[in-house]
């Protein structure tokens, strides 16, 4: 670290969205092969409140150990201040975007005014977006491309003996749970784009942007189950999975697939492999090929990030706090100077 200092959220402890102090924390000193980026805004995700809670959900074997103070966050775009001697691509001035550093817990710190990033993981912004709706895409987009249409990196899956392998989606019936939220948003438009018949389940208020968004059908699950009706799908995409997502396994043909994005708890395993069913899940890693790759489709309104509101980042308890309450639309984003 450098001796000059920035704003920044830093956690002193695990706990709730209490814990988000903005305060002055050194600024990050250019390593090689990293770019020094000027931050104007910050995606918030699942894992940052995960990490904040100190993965309480986990059993206490796999939660993380870490040094305090700890600055979350993972997602940003904004505009390179400097780039290492043995850095390529990138200059002083470009707008960029990044999913930093994950998966490596505590290392990303993109709740800050600047943020240092491996230049693998970095790429262009989208031209046609603004910085939040740039920062609002890199994991949540990431996360429905590498589940349902190229991996992107081959870590191994420590949930699964073999790695996950997305299905081809031409002419196919997929229904994406929880479609409102961040991946789930992104999911019905990823699998349209491939051309796959799309059915979006969510709360009632949201069917109107999701119709927009491509979803075919739609099933408020607030009146009716999705597992109750849907039948004969090739793929559930379960952006909330968790111990009730093999309630879908009825929905699927033979063959079929389901991939829940949060697959701890499930456990109907023999009922799967009675039906003839593949359940399987990846996690998200960085990649600035695949985001420049999704940049073009950003760039050009294929794909839309939805934004359900915006906090300046001194008020990322607000924003922690909002996400606590559900009923998503979108993403959440802090702003630096907008």
């Amino acid at each position: 670290m450098s001796n000059e200092t920035m704003k920044a959220v830093r956690i002193h402890a695990f706990g709730g969205p209490d814990v988000l102090q903005y305060e002055d924390a050194p600024k990050p000193a250019l390593q090689p092969g990293e770019v020094l980026v000027r931050v104007h805004a910050i995606g918030i995700n699942p894992p940052d409140w995960y990490l904040r809670d100190g993965y309480r959900a986990l059993p206490p074997e796999w939660r993380p150990q870490v040094d305090f103070p700890l600055i979350l966050g993972t997602d940003i775009s904004g505009v390179v201040e400097a780039v290492a001697d043995d850095v390529e691509g990138f200059s002083a001035g470009d707008e960029v975007y990044s999913m930093v550093r994950f998966f490596s817990v505590g290392e990303s710190k993109a709740y800050a005014e600047y943020v240092s990033v491996p230049a693998s993981e970095l790429a262009k912004k989208p031209a046609g977006i603004d910085h939040i709706h740039a920062a609002a895409a890199p994991m949540s987009l990431l996360t429905a491309w590498q589940f349902m249409v190229a991996l992107g990196h081959s870590e191994p899956n420590p949930l699964q003996p073999g790695p996950h392998q997305p299905v081809p989606l031409e002419g196919k019936t997929v229904l994406v749970n929880g479609a409102a939220g961040g991946v789930g948003h992104f999911a019905v438009q990823v699998a349209k784009l491939k051309g796959a018949h799309v059915t979006a389940v969510a709360s009632g208020g949201h069917e109107a942007i999701l119709r927009v968004l491509g979803a075919d059908e739609f099933i408020d699950y607030t009146k009716t189950p999705a597992e109750d009706v849907a039948r004969d799908l090739d793929l559930v995409v379960d952006a909330v999975g968790g111990p009730t997502t093999g309630r879908f396994l009825k929905t699927l043909k033979r063959g079929g697939a389901l991939f829940p994005v949060y697959p701890l708890g499930f456990a109907d395993t023999e009922e799967a492999e009675k039906r003839g069913i593949t359940v399987s899940a990846t996690q998200v890693r960085s990649s600035g090929a695949q985001l420049a790759e999704l940049a073009r489709l950003l760039d050009d309104g294929t794909i839309r990030a939805v934004i359900d509101s915006t906090y300046p980042l001194a008020e990322a308890r607000q924003a922690h706090e909002r996400a606590a309450e559900g009923h998503i639309q979108g993403k959440i984003v802090l702003t630096v100077g907008l």
